[in-house]
């Protein structure tokens, strides 16, 4: 019937814009923005390994980042109402005194 391709091309072409003509716009603007996703993972999943610092202003002082390490003091709990030995086994819901 068709002896050539293009011919073929050309009404699966037609029919795709007689038939999905309205959907066209809606599959190019999610097409669009699948790409700017994909698009921002590949640069953070190149900037990952790299630290960024903030330059240090006047009116904005460089803060702890939040992965930095907090020193503390572990304190043990004292003797619970209830609890004969004070050896600070409780369950750390009373009040210290």
């Amino acid at each position: 019937m068709f002896r050539e391709p293009w011919v073929l091309g050309i009404i699966i072409l037609v029919a795709i814009l007689l038939f999905a003509g309205p959907k066209l716009p809606g599959l190019a603007r999610n097409l669009g923005q699948s790409m700017r996703i994909i698009k921002s993972e590949v640069k953070e999943m190149k900037n990952d390994g790299k630290e960024d610092k903030p330059a240090a202003t006047p009116e904005a002082p460089v803060a702890a980042t939040p992965e930095a390490p907090v020193e503390g003091k572990i304190v043990n709990n004292p003797t619970q109402p209830g609890s004969a030995s004070g050896d600070g086994t409780g369950t750390g819901t009373g009040a210290q005194s």
